[in-house]
C-alpha cells in the first residue's frame, strides 16, 4: 500500500512538471506578445516584465519559493512539495524559452483581434489550474494564499479575495500597457483591461469545470408508498440500484419509504417518466458534481 501511494505521489509530481511546461508555453506563445496581464501573481509578474524587463521566471522563483516553504509548515507538506515542483519547473521553462526562438509559433495579433490569444491562453490556463488542484497542488502565488485561507477559515469565501486581486491587476493594466502618441503624450487603452478580465473569467470557468469533474449526475430523493414497484422499474429499465429508508409523513402520520438513487444525465427523462406513473409519490432532484465508489452493476 505504501509503495502504491509513493508511485501515485511520484506520478502526480511528474504531472506537475508537464503542467509547468504547458503553463510556460502558454505564457510565451499567447500572452507575452499581446500585451495583457493574466490572473493572479503571474499578472503582476507580466506587468513588471513589460515595464522593467525583469523576467517572469525569476519573479516566480522569488515569490513562490518562500510561499512554498510557508505552505510546507502551515498548510500541508504534500501540497507544498508538488507546488514547489511546479513553480521551479515553470520558472526554468520560462527562462529556457527565452533562449529559444519560438517566434514561428507565437500568436502575435499585432493589436488586431487580440481576443483570440486571450481565449486560448485562458482555456489553457484554466486547464492547468484544474488539473493542479485535482492533484492537491497549485500553480503557486495567489493559489497558495487561497489554500491557506481555506484551511484556516473554511467558512470564508476566498472568491471575493481572488476577485479583488484580479480586479486590481485589471485596473493596473490600464496604466501599464500604454502607448506614446506622436506628440509624446501617453495614450491609455481599455483593451488590456478587457483581455485580462476575459482571461480571468475563462480560466476560472475551465478550471472549476475540471475541479468539479466530468462524472456529473442527478440524485433523486423520492418519498412514496410504491417503493417496490419503483425499485423494480429502476432495476429493469435504468439498470441502477437504489437505497431505501423508512419514513413517516408528518401531516398524515402514515408510513412512507424514501428512495435515494443517482442516475446519469441521459436517464433523467426516463426516471421522470417512471415517477409519473405512481400517485402518492413526491420527489425532488439535485445535481451531483461527481460520483465516487465502485458498485456492482445490475445485470
Amino acid at each position: 500500500m505504501e509503495k502504491q501511494k509513493l508511485r501515485i505521489y511520484i506520478f502526480e509530481c511528474l504531472i506537475m512538471v508537464v503542467l509547468a511546461f504547458l503553463f510556460a508555453l502558454n505564457y510565451d506563445l499567447f500572452i507575452v506578445k499581446n500585451q495583457f496581464a493574466p490572473a493572479g501573481f503571474n499578472g503582476i509578474a507580466t506587468m513588471i516584465e513589460y515595464k522593467t524587463g525583469f523576467s517572469v521566471g525569476y519573479f516566480s522563483l522569488i515569490i513562490n519559493v518562500p510561499l512554498c516553504i510557508f505552505a510546507f509548515f502551515f498548510i500541508a507538506r504534500d501540497f507544498a512539495v508538488k507546488t514547489f515542483v511546479f513553480s521551479v519547473c515553470y520558472s526554468v521553462f520560462i527562462l529556457l524559452f527565452g533562449l529559444i526562438d519560438l517566434s514561428a509559433f507565437q500568436y502575435d495579433a499585432q493589436g488586431v483581434d487580440t481576443i483570440f490569444p486571450a481565449l486560448i491562453a485562458g482555456a489553457l490556463g484554466g486547464f492547468v489550474y484544474g488539473i493542479a488542484f485535482r492533484c492537491n497542488s497549485s500553480t503557486g502565488g495567489a493559489d497558495i494564499v487561497a489554500k491557506y485561507v481555506s484551511v484556516r477559515k473554511p467558512m470564508l469565501n476566498f472568491f471575493w479575495i481572488n476577485f479583488a486581486i484580479n480586479a486590481a491587476i485589471a485596473v493596473a493594466s490600464y496604466f501599464v500597457y500604454t502607448e506614446t502618441g506622436e506628440g509624446g503624450e501617453i495614450i491609455y487603452n481599455y483593451k488590456p483591461v478587457c483581455l485580462c478580465m476575459l482571461y480571468c473569467f475563462l480560466s476560472s470557468f475551465v478550471g472549476n469545470a475540471i475541479i468539479k469533474g466530468s462524472k456529473s449526475a442527478y440524485k433523486f430523493f423520492i418519498v412514496t408508498t410504491h417503493a417496490e414497484e419503483i425499485d423494480a422499474e429502476i432495476i429493469k429499465k435504468l439498470h441502477h440500484g437504489a437505497t431505501k429508508l423508512p419514513a413517516k409523513g408528518v401531516y398524515s402520520n402514515g408510513d412512507r419509504t424514501v428512495i435515494v438513487c443517482v442516475v446519469n444525465k441521459r436517464q433523467l427523462v426516463d426516471f421522470r417518466n417512471i415517477l409519473k406513473k405512481y400517485d402518492d409519490t413526491f420527489a425532488f432532484v439535485e445535481t451531483v458534481n461527481e460520483t465516487f465508489g465502485s458498485f456492482a452493476k445490475v445485470k
